[in-house]
C-alpha cells in the first residue's frame, strides 16, 4: 500500500464510519478498486484507521465524555429505588453502554473466525455479501423515514441499549452499516434523536479499543498460528499508516458532526437511497 492509497482509504474510512453507509463495506470495496493486496499489511492499516475514528469521536463528543467520567466517580444516591435508581445520570449511561456491548462481545468471542473468513474470501463472494448488506441497510434507513414515534424517550435505557447492541452485533457483516443499524434501531424504539446519535458513536468506542489492543498484540508479537493464518507480511511502512490515520481522523471529525446534525433532522432517507443504488450496482457488477 502506497501513500496515495492510504490517503484515499483513510478518507473513506473516516467519512463512512459515521455516515450510515457501512465503513467496512466501503473499505473492502475500496481495497478491491485500488488493487490492494489484502495480505500486505491490511490488518494493521484497518486497526490504525479505526483507532483514528475513535479519537475523532472523543474530540467531537468531549463534553459528553467528560460528563460521563465526572459522574462515574460520584457517590451513589442512598435514597434511590433499586440499583439503577441509586445511580446518577452518567453512571446509568455507562451501564447502558456496557449492556450494549454484550451482543457484540458474544459475536467477537464466538463467531470472530467465521466473520474474518468473509473478509478474506473470494472477491466476487465478498462483493455479493456487501451488496446484499447495503440493501438491508437501505431498508432500515427507509423505515426510519416513515416511522414516527408518538413520544421520544429521554436517555437510552439498558433494555433499549441491549436491542441496539444486537443491531451493532449483526452489523459486523461488511456492507451492513453499524451507525445506520444502531441509529435506525434506536429511532424505531422511540429514542431521542440527538442523544441516540451520541450514544451510537460512544457505544462503539470500548469494542474498537479492545479489538485494537488484541490485534496489536498479535501484530507486534505474532504467534506461529497467527503468522500461518495472516501471513508474515502483516505490517506496513510507517508513512502510509501515518497518512491513513490523519486522513481518517480529519474526515471522521467532519462526518461525526455532520451525522449528529442529520439525525436531529432525521434526513437518513437520502443515505438509504444511496445504499440501495450502491448495493444494486455491486450485485449487477457480479453478473457482467
Amino acid at each position: 500500500m502506497n501513500s496515495i492509497q492510504a490517503l484515499l482509504l483513510g478518507l473513506l474510512q473516516g467519512l463512512t464510519e459515521y455516515l450510515p453507509v457501512s465503513s467496512s463495506g466501503h473499505l473492502e470495496i475500496g481495497k478491491i478498486l485500488l488493487d490492494i493486496d489484502p495480505e500486505a499489511g491490511g490488518l494493521t492499516f484497518d486497526i490504525v484507521v479505526h483507532v483514528a475514528t475513535v479519537l475523532a469521536t472523543l474530540v467531537i463528543l468531549w463534553k459528553e465524555v467528560a460528563w460521563i467520567l465526572c459522574d462515574l466517580f460520584k457517590p451513589l444516591n442512598p435514597q434511590g429505588n433499586g440499583l439503577l435508581g441509586r445511580l446518577n445520570d452518567g453512571q446509568r449511561y455507562i451501564v447502558s453502554i456496557l449492556v450494549s456491548m454484550i451482543p457484540v462481545g458474544f459475536v467477537g468471542l464466538v463467531l470472530k473466525d467465521r466473520i474474518e473468513s468473509i473478509y478474506e474470501g473470494d472477491e466476487s463472494v465478498k462483493v455479493i455479501i456487501v451488496g446484499v448488506c447495503l440493501l438491508v441497510t437501505a431498508v432500515l434507513l427507509t423505515l426510519t423515514h416513515f416511522h414516527k414515534a408518538k413520544t421520544e424517550k429521554g436517555e437510552v435505557s439498558p433494555l433499549d441499549a441491549f436491542v441496539i447492541g444486537l443491531a451493532q452485533a449483526v452489523a459486523v457483516l461488511p456492507g451492513l452499516s453499524r451507525s445506520g443499524s444502531t441509529i435506525a434501531t434506536g429511532l424505531l424504539l422511540g429514542n431521542d434523536k440527538k442523544k441516540l446519535a451520541q450514544f451510537s458513536f460512544l457505544m462503539v468506542i470500548p469494542p474498537i479499543i479492545g479489538e485494537a489492543l488484541l490485534d496489536f498484540k498479535h501484530i507486534f508479537a505474532p504467534s506461529a498460528e497467527y503468522i500461518a493464518e495472516h501471513g508474515e507480511n502483516v505490517q506496513l511502512e510507517t508513512m502510509p499508516l501515518v497518512i491513513g490515520f490523519i486522513a481518517a481522523f480529519v474526515s471522521g471529525c467532519f462526518a461525526c458532526k455532520w451525522m449528529i446534525s442529520l439525525v436531529k433532522k432525521c434526513k437518513l432517507i437520502y443515505f438509504g437511497i444511496y445504499c440501495a443504488l450502491a448495493g444494486t450496482a455491486l450485485l449487477l457488477s457480479t453478473l457482467f
